[in-house]
């Protein structure tokens, strides 16, 4: 008897994990603590991938979601909220926990991915008639869930559901990233329960965000382990590295062409290209963002300076109020400008969506620059493996756009330390110190060959129990 109340408390009720998303994969981030008869969801992604695959995991949700009491959102990149408006339509009326800064990102972010998939499926069925698919959810389905959006400031202890609380911490990954710290008050005189978790973790040294702050000694602690085993560029040689392809492209009297996402990346880009042209590191150059969600997410980087790091509060005083724009920096929303791009001949810098080039208007561009040797095109994220960046990277000589090949003549050059995930060196920085604290280690949103190393280090520095979940897996803590 006296095991079964230490255990489940006097009340006979358990504090459990349910690992759902973003177990031993990156995508789709989901994890479930139920306190009680009470279930909080930390976080609900879109998992994207495969048709097949992504309608599996997008469309069945282990605990019925008018049964979910809360859901604590680490921040707005859509593997981590891109589902929320889907879980809102299945029937879940609970709070969803953020900072104001995810509320605003989220925003426009969850009503283009509506739109996205409003499109993809309109084309499919086009396509298909015999076999339609409908999209998760319409733009109307993501205005109706940011009615759920409670936000709450970094550093704030806020009630979760009954004798559970939470504390956001800035996780310096995108902007109103957070970390997150929850306790759980027990019955018989027992000590709260510490539950720690990383959500994305950003770096040390990147512009406009503040570093990662810590977190708090915790007893169990979900951390991320994307970049376990790969180590990035230093961010502060990223300015010099960029103003030195501006200014060979333009000596050549080609373009610089720069697949960014629309949401951190592209406002980085923007913020160092100012700085150059501003310090005359490079010969000053036209600058065109031509993403309407990069436009839109610009503009909700500039309601947010109070979270900005102590670096660009400064230039943003010295600039005079943006930091995103200037005389020679143009933002395209509109197809007709951006197709006014390609008949350009004067050198210029093009900034443009999707990440990793496999749709928007970042294929036209690619399609025009490809072949041109006067030309550059400047990689600074992470190309997954059978995509047209990767195809990029590895230097294919020829390159299917739009069904048609394009020789690939432009330079290509590669710029790691851009990224915006913590690299092994900064993992362990990160997580060690918690070491003597943690019982349980739990390692998420990773594969197989960056989790595993992360495991055998953290094993190596203390932790006593390190596990990388898989889907359905479940934990009782103690």
């Amino acid at each position: 008897m006296e095991l079964f109340s230490f255990l489940f408390g006097k009340d006979g009720k358990e504090v459990e994990l349910l690992f759902h998303g973003a177990a031993r994969q990156v995508t789709g981030s989901m994890h479930y603590l139920r306190v009680g008869e009470r279930w909080i969801a930390l976080d609900c992604g879109l998992y994207q991938g495969h048709r097949r695959e992504a309608e599996e995991a997008n469309r069945r949700f282990p605990i019925p979601p008018k049964e979910l009491t809360a859901v604590v959102l680490s921040h707005a990149h859509i593997d981590h909220s891109g589902n929320l408006p889907y879980l809102v339509k299945q029937g879940f009326s609970g709070p969803i926990y953020c900072t104001p800064a995810t509320r605003d990102l989220s925003a426009v972010m969850l009503q283009d991915a509506a739109h996205i998939q409003e499109e993809d499926a309109a084309y499919w069925n086009k396509k298909h008639p015999g076999d339609p698919i409908e999209p998760y959810y319409t733009q109307e389905d993501a205005l109706a869930a940011l009615s759920y959006f409670v936000t709450v400031p970094y550093d704030r202890t806020f009630p979760v559901v009954p004798r559970t609380s939470c504390q956001f911490h800035d996780a310096g990954h995108i902007l109103g990233s957070a970390s997150l710290s929850l306790t759980v008050d027990r019955n018989n005189g027992l000590s709260p329960l510490r539950i720690g978790f990383t959500g994305d973790l950003g770096r040390r040294g990147l512009p406009i965000l503040r570093d990662p702050a810590p977190l708090p000694e915790c007893d169990y602690l979900i951390s991320e382990s994307t970049y376990g085993n790969r180590r990035h560029d230093n961010p502060n040689d990223m300015k010099t590295k960029l103003a030195e392809v501006v200014t060979r492209t333009v000596a050549r009297g080609g373009r610089v062409v720069i697949p960014a996402f629309s949401v951190g990346r592209t406002q980085t880009l923007v913020y160092y290209l100012r700085q150059i042209f501003e310090e005359k590191l490079a010969p000053q150059v036209d600058v065109f963002v031509d993403s309407p969600l990069a436009v839109s997410a610009t503009e909700v980087f500039k309601m947010h300076p109070e979270i900005f790091d102590r670096e660009a509060q400064s230039l943003r005083q010295s600039y005079g109020g943006s930091l995103f724009e200037c005389a020679h920096c143009n933002y395209i929303t509109d197809v007709s400008s951006s197709k006014a791009l390609n008949d350009r001949k004067e050198p210029c810098v093009v900034i443009s969506a999707s990440g990793m080039c496999e749709a928007g208007r970042i294929l036209h561009h690619l399609k025009n620059a490809a072949p041109d040797p006067r030309n550059t095109i400047v990689i600074v994220g992470f190309m997954a493996v059978h995509t047209l960046g990767r195809r990029i990277v590895d230097r294919e000589p020829e390159l299917r756009i739009f069904g048609k090949m394009y020789p690939l003549e432009a330079e290509v050059k590669t710029l790691n330390g851009f990224s915006s995930h913590a690299d092994a060196g900064e993992l362990d920085e990160y997580l060690f110190p918690l070491a003597k604290s943690v019982k349980h280690l739990f390692l998420v949103h990773g594969e197989t060959g960056q989790y595993e190393p992360l495991a055998a280090r953290c094993r190596e520095a203390g932790f006593a129990q390190v596990t990388y979940p898989e889907r359905g897996d479940r934990f009782s803590l103690e």
